[in-house]
């Protein structure tokens, strides 16, 4: 019994995690940051668009931060944020437009910021997936504004 114990006890401190943070590390491509998360709700996007949250609604810093992993081709729906929201691009190359404005080519190391009230939607590129962390400011005035989704139209009209 005693042996028993014993290695319940190293399996449990010891062994158990370094199997754990092997298993997160291969949840994730090798050039990504965090792990890609839960698939993104398919209403807000088109393609295949994952989601993992870094800060849930937080009180104390008022924002909530998340990483979206974009496959290829992938979208989100035109939306708006209230209090504005900042992109950091992690990994890849995607693209950025507001209403009424050309689409932007963004890259890894972009820092892409939207006013508050713009409508707005971004993405992967055709060629690449892309990844950026999502920044959403002064939550109390309401995270994002979902609109209607980007139309092929809309998503393959870029102007090189």
């Amino acid at each position: 019994m005693k042996n028993r114990t014993a290695f319940l006890f190293v399996f449990s401190f010891f062994i158990f995690p370094f199997f754990s943070r092997e298993a997160n590390a291969q949840s994730k491509n090798a050039n990504e940051v965090f792990p890609k998360g839960e698939a993104a709700p398919a209403k807000n996007f088109t393609g295949k668009v994952w989601l993992y949250p870094l800060v849930a609604d937080d009180k104390t810093f008022n924002l909530v931060m998340g990483s979206v992993t974009f496959e290829k081709g992938a979208r989100s729906n035109w939306h708006s944020h209230p209090a504005g929201q900042i992109l950091l691009v992690t990994n890849g190359t995607g693209y950025h437009q507001q209403r009424g404005k050309p689409i932007e080519v963004i890259k890894k190391g972009d820092v892409i910021k939207s006013l508050p009230g713009v409508e707005h939607w971004h993405g992967a590129s055709k060629q690449s997936a892309m990844t950026h962390v999502s920044v959403n400011p002064n939550t109390e005035n309401s995270a994002v504004t979902w609109l209607l989704p980007v139309t092929d139209l809309e998503y393959n009209n870029l102007k090189n």
